[in-house]
């Protein structure tokens, strides 16, 4: 991989760098008690706008957040602020920049009255924006991010992103009409799936084991929807990575959210997977779906089995990760066969009254006799649910369940 080089990508002689920095000194001279950034012009959406990069040490001073208040959209240019996302931003850099890796935030989107700043334009769309004292740049998109880069640069840890710069987008408008529908195009991107997130995720921790796993588990391997957060069964899909992502979490430590960042991805997800393709294969419902390629399922069996077996939908995942978490020995990472073996020959299709009134209610006059059956799903269903199965194997310890 060939790594960037500033010398090597940079032909302009020491001469010219001298005479660049003698015409621009000047004028950085002459606004030294403005703040005063190199920029660039361009046009979008027929309107002028600017592009500059500025300092963490600028932002308390030179952006300013006007959110509406919780039920009245019109006190402010931006939504209400989400409590806690500011902090889980700054949560991200923090972690990313001690452990001296890349990070990464959107350009900010703000807005500011023309003749409230000075353009200095040198042609090619290359210019000097100065903006007087006391001017501030509204921010019309980004206010989570600018709220965390401001808590980090007063905060203990200013030192990670004090030499870091922030590109800011700067639209030169003032109409507060037209800032609102600004606001409101720039949030008309879809949000993007957990699952693909976890996709582009980087490979350790939970992310990575989960990642490992949707290739070495068979009955996961190409069978997992790596891009939606609800599997495309038409595409012969039958599971979704935040499926396995939460199972994941359960096997380990019983806790969905559990991040696993201190867990070795190779030997944890080689230890899981041998479980899992174990399971799989001596589970009678499960067998037949694991056994066989991808591309020989049909959309029809695809569907059979995930209307029939539990282990075909998430919470089916989340109670048997739980139920191998009292398997699972850390200090060896091991998962107990001989228990997996008895979780194997249970029953997991929905018609079992083992999971009756924990998973599975059943629907005295349902509208079709062939679905009697309905899924409970919520964090009761599954708790009864391994406490039931626990009580029928005979097992005993000192978990919470």
């Amino acid at each position: 991989m060939t790594l960037f080089n500033e010398d090597d990508n940079n032909d302009i002689t020491p001469e010219v760098k001298a005479q660049f920095s003698s015409f621009i000194e000047p004028f950085f001279s002459k606004y030294h008690r403005e703040r005063c950034y190199p920029g660039l012009i361009f046009r979008h959406g027929k309107r002028k706008m600017l592009q500059i990069n500025i300092p963490p040490g600028d932002f308390p001073a030179l952006l300013v957040i006007k959110p509406a208040t919780e039920n009245d959209p019109d006190s402010g240019r931006q939504r209400p602020e989400v409590p806690g996302h500011a902090d889980e931003i700054k949560n991200y850099i923090i972690e990313q920049a001690q452990k001296g890796k890349p990070w990464i935030l959107g350009t900010l989107t703000a807005n500011v009255a023309l003749g409230k700043i000075n353009i200095l334009e040198f042609g090619r769309g290359i210019c000097l924006v100065v903006i007087p004292r006391g001017v501030k740049l509204e921010i019309t998109d980004g206010q989570h991010r600018k709220s965390a880069i401001q808590k980090l640069i007063e905060g203990d840890t200013s030192d990670l992103i004090s030499d870091d710069d922030f590109p800011i987008t700067l639209v030169l408008e003032e109409d507060l009409d037209q800032c609102k529908k600004d606001f409101l195009d720039m949030a008309q991107t879809k949000q993007l799936d957990k699952a693909l997130l976890l996709s582009f995720g980087v490979s350790e921790g939970r992310i990575g084991i989960t990642k490992k796993l949707v290739e070495q588990v068979h009955i996961f391997h190409n069978k997992t929807d790596k891009v939606h957060d609800n599997p495309r069964v038409t595409k012969g899909f039958i599971y979704t990575n935040n499926y396995i992502a939460r199972a994941v979490s359960c096997a380990f430590t019983n806790n969905p959210e559990a991040e696993l960042s201190d867990y070795d991805v190779a030997i944890s997800s080689n230890s899981l997977a041998n479980c899992l393709n174990e399971f799989f294969y001596e589970c009678s419902n499960t067998r037949y779906v694991s056994v066989k390629k991808a591309e020989d399922l049909t959309v029809a069996e695809i569907r059979k089995f995930k209307d029939e077996c539990l282990l075909g939908v998430s919470v089916g995942l989340e109670v048997l990760a739980r139920l191998l978490h009292l398997t699972y020995n850390k200090d060896s990472n091991y998962f107990d066969e001989t228990k997996v073996s008895q979780l194997a020959k249970i029953g997991w299709t929905r018609d079992n009254e083992i999971w009756e009134n924990t998973l599975i209610r059943i629907d005295p006059n349902p509208k079709n006799p062939n679905k009697r059956y309905k899924l409970s799903t919520g964090a009761n269903a599954v708790t009864d649910a391994v406490k039931k199965i626990k009580y029928e194997l005979g097992w005993t310890d000192n978990s919470s369940y």
